[in-house]
C-alpha cells in the first residue's frame, strides 16, 4: 500500500499550491523522508521540504432515544510538500 493516501484539494491549500505547496493526508506511520520518496516517484518532481501534522479526530455527539451517543471521527497525518521552484503537480491532468 502506497505511504500517501489522497492529495488535498480545499481552499487553503490551494492557495498554497501558488506558492509551490502541495497538501496530502499520508498514512499515520510515515515519516517525512518516506513521504518526499514517495511524491517524487509518485509525480516525478523534486521536493524540497515537508512538513507533517498529526490531526485529531474532532468529538462528535448525536441525541438519540437511546441516550447520548458520542464519540470521535478518524485521526489522521497530513503533509505539506514544498517542491522546488518551477516545478508543479497537476492533480486535474486525468479527470
Amino acid at each position: 500500500m502506497s505511504i500517501l493516501i489522497k492529495p488535498l484539494v480545499t481552499e487553503k491549500i490551494s492557495a498554497l499550491n501558488e506558492k509551490g505547496k502541495y497538501g496530502f493526508v499520508v498514512k499515520d506511520s510515515a515519516n517525512k523522508v518516506e513521504i518526499k520518496q514517495a511524491v517524487e516517484k509518485m509525480y516525478g518532481v523534486n521536493v524540497e521540504h515537508v512538513n507533517t501534522i498529526n490531526v485529531l479526530g474532532k468529538f462528535k455527539s448525536r441525541f438519540t432515544k437511546a441516550g447520548v451517543l458520542s464519540g470521535r471521527k478518524p485521526s489522521y497525518k497530513k503533509a505539506i510538500v514544498t517542491l522546488a521552484s518551477g516545478e508543479v503537480i497537476d492533480f486535474y491532468s486525468n479527470v
